[in-house]
């Protein structure tokens, strides 16, 4: 995904669109530039940041506000940042602004900086598995992120040849419906994707704008469409399948995309929704990704 324009560097930016606070730190995540690690680990969950950092030599800034908490350390020589993101494509929207913020723009002038810096952001997650040969605890690393939610759809984009490629594709072979909106597609960064995927599972994720009936679940309210996740289960694209379902990879490589920043997701299977099997151990598997995760970016 590429950016059809973005805002010139030396453009003044009114408060009222950049929110700082009274320590110069970005609005919602808290951070000041000097607080950002080199990579950002982002998890949905509050508590995940802290089975990151325990992993750190050494941790030099804590911050919380709201569901966003922020840890940054060392690990094998590395400055890194955990994130907590909180759950959904909209919180991303917040969190990868903000990151890109920290990065690219002078907080003080309020101006985009000549010389962008990228960042290396690793998303750390879990999902639902939405073929039977994929066990839970197994990890999936998604090659592209189709957005079944809305936030890209408010940004100047423009996809890349094979992501267009993909969405006429899955337009096609699911017979879309009507009655829902267009989907868009967004790619990982390919090295990083390269890196995480050895070993395990590479696919096509789908990112849901809601837990239960966008992800096809019905308690007492009713799916509007009967038969979607089988749809995307048959999907299959250049070699890749349609693997699961989460909340946050759409919008995290989209963004990441027209910001120019390098984005990857893994997540770990706690839930087969074919097999309806939910895993019996998940604290143990989320804690394995994270350890292969850290070990991974590190080592080079």
């Amino acid at each position: 995904m590429h950016p059809i324009t973005l805002t010139p560097a030396g453009t003044i930016i009114p408060p009222s669109e950049l929110i700082l606070n009274p320590d110069g730190s970005v609005y919602h995540i808290a951070l000041r530039p000097e607080n950002l690690g080199d990579i950002v680990l982002v998890v949905g969950d509050q508590g995940r940041v802290e089975l990151i950092s325990r992993h750190f030599s050494s941790v030099e800034h804590k911050v919380q506000n709201r569901e966003f908490v922020a840890h940054t350390g060392l690990y094998n020589g590395e400055r890194i940042t955990a994130l907590s993101t909180g759950i959904g494509t909209d919180n991303i929207d917040i969190v990868v602004n903000e990151l890109d913020a920290l990065v690219n723009i002078d907080l003080e002038a309020r101006t985009p900086r000549e010389k962008t810096r990228s960042l290396r952001i690793i998303r750390l997650g879990t999902c639902g598995a939405l073929q039977e040969d994929i066990p839970v605890d197994t990890r999936i690393v998604s090659a592209y992120g189709v957005g079944l939610d809305n936030v890209l759809h408010y940004y100047a984009y423009e996809h890349t040849d094979a992501e267009l490629r993909l969405l006429n594709a899955l337009l096609h072979q699911t017979e879309w419906p009507d009655n829902l909106p267009v989907p868009y597609v967004a790619a990982g960064d390919k090295d990083l994707v390269s890196l995480l995927g050895t070993d395990n599972v590479v696919g096509i994720t789908m990112t849901s704008g809601g837990f239960y009936a966008p992800q096809g679940r019905q308690l007492r309210a009713l799916p509007s469409v009967d038969g979607l996740n089988e749809r995307f289960t048959a999907f299959e694209h250049d070699g890749l399948r349609g693997t699961n379902f989460e909340m946050e990879t759409s919008a995290l490589y989209g963004l990441g995309g027209v910001l120019g920043h390098r984005c990857a997701t893994v997540c770990t299977v706690v839930a087969n929704r074919l097999r309806k099997e939910y895993s019996k151990d998940h604290h143990g598997a989320i804690d394995r990704m994270i350890e292969e995760v850290l070990h991974r970016v590190t080592a080079g």
